[in-house]
């Protein structure tokens, strides 16, 4: 269920990696979770981030929680579709759902997150 080229954090976000670039978004598991997304807060282009660190929000009719970055960097890009039409986090997580694109600070950071597998794994345990 989670594609394999994504990495993962137990806060449920995933990262795509593209050289010094990392797209980021939740998991399809944190927006089954979370219920009908409503309202989503992200950061301006320029911001600065430190590992692990809340970068927004996001609001569902169950309730509001933090989005956290899976590593440090600088926000590039804001997919501002979303803004308006934050129910695409629930229809397509892993693509059109999509929140922020990094520029990677410390590449070296992506081997600490989690494969695919490890995430699932995690979840299971969760549950």
């Amino acid at each position: 269920m989670n594609p394999e080229d994504l990495k993962y954090t137990k806060q449920h976000e995933w990262i795509r990696v593209d050289g010094d670039t990392g797209t980021v978004g939740i998991t399809h598991h944190a927006q089954e979770a979370l219920g009908d997304v409503v309202y989503i807060e992200l950061p301006k282009p320029g911001d600065r981030f430190q590992s692990h660190q809340a970068f927004g929000s996001v609001e569902s009719v169950k309730a509001v929680s933090e989005l956290f970055v899976p590593v440090a960097g600088e926000v590039l890009e804001v997919n501002s579709s979303i803004k308006d039409a934050p129910e695409t986090l629930n229809a397509d997580p892993y693509g059109k759902g999509w929140l922020i694109r990094l520029r990677l600070q410390n590449p070296a950071e992506i081997s600490q997150l989690l494969s695919a597998k490890d995430y699932e794994d995690y979840v299971k345990t969760q549950e």
